[in-house]
C-alpha cells in the first residue's frame, strides 16, 4: 500500500511547507516595451501554443471572449500581440459575458 505524503504548514511555529518546491520571483512579461496585457476586466488562463512550428503565448480575456497571441522571440522576449482572427475579423469565444 502506497502512502500519499502531503506538504504540512504549521501556523505560528515558523515552520515552512515540507517538500515544497522553490519558485523564482514573479516577472512581468513584456511584448516589445509594453507589459503583456489584454483589455479589462482581466485575464483568463494564459497558455503556450505551437502555431505553425513557432511558440506563442496566448492570453484570453473575459470581455467579449477574445484571445491575444504574442509570438515568442526567445528567452523572456515577445513580439507585440495580435488578436486571434477568423475570416478577417477578431475571433470571439461565444458564451463569454
Amino acid at each position: 500500500m502506497k502512502r500519499l505524503l502531503l506538504p504540512v504548514l504549521l501556523l505560528g511555529s515558523g515552520a515552512a511547507f515540507a517538500g515544497a518546491g522553490d519558485f523564482e520571483p514573479p516577472v512581468r512579461l513584456k511584448a516589445g516595451d509594453a507589459a503583456v496585457r489584454v483589455e479589462s476586466p482581466g485575464f483568463a488562463a494564459p497558455c503556450w501554443a505551437d502555431i505553425h512550428g513557432e511558440k506563442h503565448l496566448l492570453v484570453g480575456q473575459f470581455a467579449q471572449g477574445k484571445i491575444r497571441l504574442f509570438k515568442h522571440l526567445g528567452a523572456d522576449r515577445f513580439a507585440p500581440g495580435n488578436w486571434l482572427q477568423a475570416e478577417g475579423k477578431v475571433a470571439e469565444v461565444p458564451g463569454v459575458w
